[in-house]
């Protein structure tokens, strides 16, 4: 069957993510220190430690991790001596100046063009872990749908989130084409709901899992045209 849909990763696939994370827990920290010094001393130990009380008094929590990060601000509000709304409250703000940094990215260079030209051929659709929203981005509009794992509760390698996408792009697996850059989330998790998957691997990492991907690409320049080989 001929190629209708191709999803795509985001972090990792189409930005450089951990200077993205790096300057966002920064400007969270930094909110802090102006705002909320008794917050702001904690080291990063008991924020890690708060996180997971908070997993284990709610589990449905794990794969929503906007909100997971503001339940733990919450809670770190609280123990130090803010009482509620005000510890709610100061969470909602704290939180929004993580996102807003997490949303100041640049894309690989590649990454427009090559959404431009798939654009005029196929169905594009979002598959992510992340909290990134391709709406902050700026992408919005190459895609015709975005999967948040935090917002449906299920996170990849589950194949469930693979067959919403599915559903989404009204099309079979045999029709569809997963892109991203983690070996187990994104090339295990696409092929094993029966998509054809293609591992983004800029760095020459050597492959280590058993079945391989279904093709490699070094630059997101390169897409377009293996994707015309297939067809």
């Amino acid at each position: 069957m001929s190629i209708k849909l191709i999803t795509f990763d985001l972090d990792d696939t189409l930005w450089d993510n951990v200077p993205v994370i790096v300057s966002a827990e920064a400007s969270m920290r930094e909110w802090l220190a102006t705002h909320a010094a008794k917050v702001g001393d904690l080291p990063l130990e008991h924020f890690a430690s708060l996180r997971q009380q908070v997993l284990q008094r709610h589990p449905e929590l794990k794969n929503r991790i906007s909100l997971l990060r503001h339940r733990v601000l919450m809670h770190a509000f609280e123990e130090a001596g803010y009482p509620q709304p005000e510890a709610t409250q100061m969470a909602d703000v704290c939180f929004e100046a993580f996102i807003h940094a997490r949303h100041q990215l640049t894309v690989f260079p590649e990454a427009e063009p090559m959404l431009h030209a798939l654009r005029q051929h196929f169905l594009l659709g979002v598959i992510t872990n992340g909290n990134a929203d391709v709406q902050r981005v700026g992408l919005a509009d190459y895609f015709h749908f975005a999967l948040r794992a935090e917002d449906i509760g299920i996170a990849k390698p589950d194949a469930r989130l693979f067959e919403e996408a599915l559903q989404r792009g009204g099309v079979d697996a045999s029709a569809a084409v997963h892109v991203g850059d983690h070996p187990g989330d994104d090339i295990a998790g696409a092929q094993q709901a029966g998509l054809r998957a293609v591992w983004f691997n800029p760095t020459g990492k050597a492959w280590e899992a058993d079945k391989r991907p279904d093709a490699q690409i070094s630059s997101l320049k390169e897409l377009p045209k293996l994707l015309a080989s297939w067809k």
